[in-house]
């Protein structure tokens, strides 16, 4: 599975992430301060679901489209570290079978929720 971290993720958790061997690009090492729609495309340009603190996502792309849009996991935790999203995104990829392509999935410390993205427009 590929991620894109939004820039809000810490890069504490993006670091434990590539350590367990997950595909991560990060937002803040690439193009830092890019809005939410420049962010969104380069996830759909690279083919990665992203990974936000921001549920402006949610809203985004819903309301204007998820058009090639890989998945979105918006995080809602009250963070104790700044790995803890990565030690609760670890257990989840490797205790459960859960898919996050094409899926707006809502995660927090007891629940993770998912609701399809839109079908592109043209499909």
């Amino acid at each position: 599975m590929r991620f894109l971290a939004d820039e809000n993720i810490p890069l504490p958790s993006i670091r434990a992430l590539r350590h367990a061997g997950v595909d991560v690009h990060s937002v803040a090492e690439l193009c830092a301060g890019a809005s939410d729609d420049e962010v969104l495309e380069l996830a759909r340009r690279e083919r990665r679901v992203l990974l936000t603190f921001d549920r402006d996502f949610g809203e985004l792309v819903f309301r204007s489209g998820a058009d090639g849009t890989p998945g979105v996991v918006y995080c809602r935790l009250a963070q104790q570290s700044p790995t803890e999203l990565a030690e609760l995104l670890i257990t989840i990829l490797l205790e459960r079978s859960v898919a996050f392509e094409g899926q707006f999935t809502v995660l927090d410390h007891d629940h993770l929720r998912q609701r399809a993205l839109p079908r592109d427009r043209n499909s």
